[in-house]
Formats: C-alpha cells, structure tokens, sequence
C-alpha cells in the first residue's frame, strides 16, 4: 500500500515538472562590442571598442557591429554579438559571435582572426 502512494506520488511529482513553465533566456542589450583583432600578415593583435550600429574602418576591414547582448547575470556570464566584416566592400564574415565559444562561428581568414572579447554599456 505504501509503495502505490509512492509510486502515484512520483508520477505526479512528474507530470508537475513538466507542465510547469521555465523562464526564457534573458539578455541584456549592451551598448559598445570590445572585439580583438589579428592581422595574420603583420602578426599584430589590437582591441577595439565599436558602439552599437557604428563601423569602424582597420586597414582594408570594415567592421560593422550590430547588436551586443550580455546573458542574464544569476546564468554563467556570456556575451553574444552580431558582426558584420567587409574587405574592399566583399562581405567576409556576418553572424553571431559568443564569447566563451568563439570557435562556434568564428571570424577566420587567410589575413585576420575577429574574436569577441565581451560587450559594455
């Protein structure tokens, strides 16, 4: 007897969690993409801040960003951002960008590596 209450309990405890509605991602829209930068050619490295819906020209790169997000802080800290590079006006590179797997989608030619370095207000 005591095992079919158990049993019925742990059937509903179940159903329960699954009906129960999880919260969605949370993002926080940031203002400015922090972006590291490698010439290939030149083996030279540099940080650059580019705001929100601005482009900045490196050399024969335009980098153009479009949207910086920080992940919810109670998660594990991420930043995502929306990039887009050109060279002499050919698009190279447009996608999302993470910060703690930048091997998912990243900014790799035979002249320049981009990676996300974060996103700030």
């Amino acid at each position: 007897m005591r095992m079919k209450y158990l049993s019925r309990f742990f059937v509903l405890f179940i159903l329960t969690l699954s009906i129960v509605p999880r919260s969605a991602d949370a993002y926080i829209d940031r203002n400015t993409a922090v972006l590291r930068v490698l010439n290939k050619a030149a083996g030279k490295t540099q940080v650059v801040r580019i705001p929100v819906g601005n482009t900045i020209k490196i050399e024969k790169l335009d980098i153009t960003v479009r949207a910086c997000k920080q992940s919810d802080p109670f998660d594990a800290e991420n930043h995502f951002s929306f990039v887009e590079v050109f060279n002499n006006s050919d698009q190279i590179f447009g996608g999302w960008m993470n910060r703690n797997e930048p091997g998912n989608n990243p900014m790799e030619s035979p002249d320049w590596d981009i990676w996300l370095n974060g996103c700030e207000d």
